[in-house]
């Protein structure tokens, strides 16, 4: 069963601690993810973005493969599943399709738009069960054709969108997605820390968590983090894991190569990176 991100959130914002987002692709990244969310207790967020969505067929395959793959694996941990970085029109047919949870990525319109368009999701999330982030300020980075310049928001328009009724806030603090380049000036923790300050109680999400020092990490979450996005280190463990196991030649053994054996490698190499993220987050135990 499916559950809404807010609950976890609002008790990760009080314990200190953030819940992975772990962005899937296929049903091997669910499986594995999945899998060792239920090994250490912790709650889990299933990221969807919206090419990912396309490229698995739509976003109520994923739903019901979601749905069915917690059951059959007898997932008793909260799992929520949710939209990454969708416009307003991919946002409604999650809802449609049967997602938990839904990101409204306003952040390039006028604030006065992603205003006007996030409360009236605000309105359909409610009716649905589901919780609801947006984001103010762009973050840095490509991520499925959304580029954005690594930008700080602005507090007081942060605390614009959080007064509407969301259940998160993604706030650009000069984060950014894929790896980091050399001359990163890092994380703004002063522009995170006015946020916070504006939005009370507002469970905070740092997208990009690739390649950010552990003592950033752990920082932010003192700041009021309690969401952190996961997915290119993902992709890089996968990446590597299978090109090692294609060079060693294990593909030719046998018969041709079986699927299952070839993804086999990668999908061990997704499982060791969320449990090293999930233990730096801080919610192993807190299913």
């Amino acid at each position: 069963m499916l559950v809404s991100a807010k609950e976890m959130l609002q008790k990760a914002k009080a314990g200190h601690y953030a819940v992975g987002q772990f962005n899937i692709n296929n049903l091997e990244w669910t499986k594995a993810i999945l899998a060792v969310a239920e090994e250490l207790k912790s709650p889990v967020i299933l990221g969807v973005s919206e090419g990912a969505g396309k490229y698995m067929t739509g976003f109520r395959t994923v739903a019901d493969m979601v749905k069915a793959m917690i059951g059959e694996m007898k997932i008793t941990v909260p799992v929520a599943l949710h939209l990454d970085h969708g416009t307003y029109e991919g946002c409604l047919k999650c809802v449609e399709a049967g997602f938990s949870s839904i990101m409204f990525d306003g952040s390039h319109y006028p604030i006065e738009e992603n205003v006007e368009k996030t409360k009236e999701l605000v309105q359909i999330c409610s009716e649905h069960g589901m919780s609801l982030e947006a984001e103010v300020g762009s973050i840095g980075g490509e991520e499925d054709g959304v580029i954005g310049a690594g930008e700080c928001a602005d507090p007081n328009e942060c605390k614009m969108i959080a007064d509407l009724g969301i259940d998160m806030l993604a706030a650009g603090i000069g984060n950014i997605h894929g790896k980091y380049p050399a001359n990163w000036q890092g994380l703004s923790f002063e522009t995170l820390d006015a946020i916070q300050q504006l939005t009370g109680d507002m469970p905070l999400v740092l997208h990009g968590g690739t390649g950010i020092p552990e003592d950033m990490i752990k920082k932010a979450i003192s700041l009021g983090v309690a969401k952190i996005n996961v997915n290119t280190e993902c992709q890089l463990s996968f990446a590597a894991a299978t090109r090692k196991y294609i060079e060693a030649g294990k593909d030719l053994e046998g018969k041709g190569f079986d699927p299952r054996k070839l993804l086999l490698p990668g999908t061990e190499a997704i499982k060791e990176t969320v449990r090293e993220k999930m233990q730096l987050f801080g919610s192993v135990g807190k299913a």
